[in-house]
């Protein structure tokens, strides 16, 4: 029984993926970013519950990516295509929007072979990418609209980041030594200062933060 444990757990991460694109869809990205934020939960829950059991299947890994796929590909490829035709954009131009599934699902492809991924990532995790696309609609999406030229930007930008061979590191603590987790410790006391100046409105900056400190690390090993 408790193999299934964290399918079934994986499983409420689709189901809530599937709410926030039909949510993006409808254009009530308040509730599209909610939905995006409980499927993360629910994607760090499963494998939380899969090392706590021991219950890791082959299954599992396949069902991870598919709905990873759904709340973090599909949904925010959802709200970019809902935002640029709010701005105006014809709906067929507006499907540039998705590119963010697409390289998405190669993004998680790639993320299940590379075995260069054990302890930090190549690329903008697919969640990161999502929660930032979630966070800009759900707090600037007013003035995004009046900016055609910045949400395709946005979407070509993003897009690319999903594959680049750029490191970025994971937020997972090996201890609680600043010594072995001063990149993760810093980029904490970041993600306080944005809450505080920004407060409800600090997720897209704080994935921000997050993509701009890995790639000043990546730079400064060079």
């Amino acid at each position: 029984m408790k193999k299934h444990i964290p399918n079934f757990i994986t499983s409420f991460n689709l189901f809530t993926g599937c709410a926030a694109v039909y949510l993006a869809f409808g254009g009530r990205y308040q509730y599209a970013f909610i939905a995006i934020l409980i499927a993360a939960v629910f994607d760090f829950l499963d494998g939380f519950a899969a090392r706590l059991l021991k219950a890791y299947s082959a299954m599992g890994k396949e069902l991870d990516s598919l709905a990873d796929m759904v709340s973090f590909g599909l949904a925010p490829g959802a709200i970019m295509f809902s935002m640029l035709t709010d701005s105006g954009l014809n709906r067929w131009f507006a499907m540039i929007a998705f590119l963010i599934p697409v390289f998405s699902g190669l993004r998680l492809a790639k993320f299940n072979i590379d075995e260069r991924q054990v302890t930090s990532f190549l690329g903008l995790p697919t969640p990161a990418n999502a929660i930032f696309m979630a966070g800009l609609a759900y707090s600037y999406s007013d003035l995004l609209v009046t900016n055609i030229g910045i949400l395709i930007a946005i979407t070509l930008l993003f897009s690319y980041l999903l594959v680049a061979e750029i490191p970025m590191f994971s937020l997972k603590f090996k201890n609680l030594s600043w010594k072995e987790n001063k990149i993760q410790f810093l980029f904490l006391i970041g993600c306080l200062i944005i809450l505080i100046i920004f407060q409800f409105n600090a997720f897209a900056p704080i994935i921000g933060w997050y993509i701009v400190l890995s790639a000043g690390i990546a730079l400064f090993r060079k």
